[in-house]
């Protein structure tokens, strides 16, 4: 296999566990055959790029607000002296996934969910860490409208530059102690082995039919996203990543939403609220190879949707960039400790 050969393969193999994980016994073997390969090449490639840190984790990816969890995007003006210190507090906090510095005043930028039976609740909490971040000032985004959410980085350079944007009908689901015990392990890093869920089968004394039999359920009703890896994008050779802000009509927001949205290159498309310090109030995340790429994407996407102003917030350092861990005590502790 020469070297051009064996790096098309890989980029084909990373780019199908991000958009259709297989969901079954063996899902390397069954990549493997769709790909012509081999199960014990598959994993090599795998295995190789989760040493060099390439893939971040694999896993369930659940949906925040469905499992009862309260979120929102964050953002902080904090002077630079303090930044070190700052970025400390925050990524103490267990529900912050996500924590950028960004070219803004609002220059410190974060993710920040709160636990179903949180005392403090969302609010109280980002208060308490403006104030010990000691931030001049914030503003808090929560998603009003969601139109896509799906990192899925095209490492072969193959795929449309448009997509077509599926919208999904899901089924009710009441959660109950039997589901809690398949989220926790489910949203556990798998290991990279011919079969990979294992793991729980052994942990709960199940069949596999019964956990892909729950998944689905958890597909159907939009508790589960997906189950995807998630890619280091820098280390992927996705070095351009920029949160593009739009000013929009708000009531015009959901055929420009989806307009932008459509684009493979933007992961996340969000309709956030309006202040009088921030006018922009939707939030494209895109990301590019260069600077030039990415560039070329904004481009073409203000030459579709009708705005009145946007700007390109380029993530000049990442200090923070994980899965939730639902249902763990360290949200109790956190808030035992900080609520005073």
């Amino acid at each position: 296999m020469t070297q051009t050969v064996q790096l098309e393969l890989k980029n084909e193999v990373l780019l199908r566990i991000q958009k259709n994980f297989p969901l079954t016994k063996k899902p390397f073997l069954d990549i493997a055959n769709e790909l012509h390969t081999t199960e014990e090449r598959v994993l090599d490639i795998l295995n190789e790029a989760k040493r060099e840190g390439v893939i971040r984790q694999t896993s369930a990816i659940f949906d925040t607000k469905k499992l009862g969890y309260k979120s929102s995007l964050v953002a902080f003006e904090i002077a630079n002296e303090n930044i070190e210190e700052a970025v400390k507090i925050l990524n103490a906090h267990p529900g912050i996934s996500h924590n950028y510095e960004r070219n803004h005043s609002f220059n410190i930028w974060f993710t920040i969910a709160v636990a179903p039976n949180s005392i403090l609740g969302l609010e109280k909490s980002i208060e308490i860490l403006a104030k010990k971040t000691k931030a001049k000032d914030f503003i808090v985004l929560p998603t009003l409208k969601l139109f896509k959410i799906a990192v899925k980085l095209d490492t072969t350079s193959k795929e449309e530059k448009q997509e077509e944007l599926v919208k999904k009908s899901f089924t009710s689901l009441e959660l109950q102690e039997y589901h809690y015990r398949f989220i926790k392990l489910l949203q556990k890093d798998i290991e990279f082995t011919s079969e990979p869920f294992k793991f729980i089968i052994d942990e709960l004394n199940i069949s596999y039919e019964e956990l892909f039999g729950v998944v689905q359920e958890f597909l159907n009703s939009g508790v589960m996203r997906r189950f995807a890896s998630i890619l280091n994008h820098r280390k992927a050779g996705f070095s351009a990543n920029a949160m593009v802000v739009w000013e929009i009509e708000e009531k015009d927001a959901q055929s420009i939403g989806e307009k932008a949205a459509s684009f493979s290159a933007v992961s996340h498309c969000y309709l956030r609220p309006q202040y009088p310090n921030w006018k922009y109030n939707l939030f494209t995340m895109i990301h590019g190879k260069t600077t030039e790429e990415t560039n070329r994407t904004i481009d073409d996407i203000s030459k579709v949707i009708e705005y009145k102003n946007k700007m390109a917030l380029y993530s000049s350092r990442e200090f923070k960039k994980v899965r939730i861990v639902y249902f763990s005590d360290e949200f109790i502790k956190w808030e035992e400790t900080n609520k005073n």
